[in-house]
């Protein structure tokens, strides 16, 4: 399934997988208390955590739907500079990350008076998020 010159299989793949990196990256294994201390959660807290459990099926539909989005124009980069290597897609990735993901995440950070803890956590994420899109929609079967 093609649109627009971009594989729309395998923009669904890259946004699975920026799913399943989010609940590694922000589970108890990596950096869930990090985060939430940085939010001003209290991880102890059990009936807010047990709240924000139970409203998280919005938040969770909402950010797929931007991880479609933002596969889909990276598949379209991809497609448009003609990379069709792991590494460039990659590379690809991290560009967009570096040009706009980072730089838009930091000026959140610098007047939405976030700690540079919560940018790290939040920003390393994406750029995860961004390396295996770019790997994934450089190399899918075309």
């Amino acid at each position: 399934m093609i649109f627009m010159g971009v594989n729309l299989w395998s923009v669904l793949v890259a946004a699975i997988a920026t799913m399943v990196v989010g609940f590694l990256w922000y589970s108890p294994l990596l950096f869930a208390r990090p985060w939430m201390v940085a939010m001003g959660y209290d991880p102890n807290d059990k009936a807010r955590m047990e709240a924000m459990q139970k409203s998280a099926g919005k938040s969770y539909a909402i950010s797929f739907i931007a991880a479609l989005v933002s596969a889909f124009v990276l598949g379209k980069i991809i497609e448009i500079t003609t990379v069709n290597s792991l590494l460039y897609g990659m590379k690809i990735g991290f560009a967009i990350w570096l040009g706009f993901v980072t730089t838009v995440q930091l000026t959140a950070k610098l007047f939405g008076n976030q700690s540079t803890k919560l940018y790290l956590i939040n920003t390393g994420y994406q750029l995860v998020c961004y390396l295996v899109m770019g790997a994934i929609l450089a190399v899918w079967p075309w």
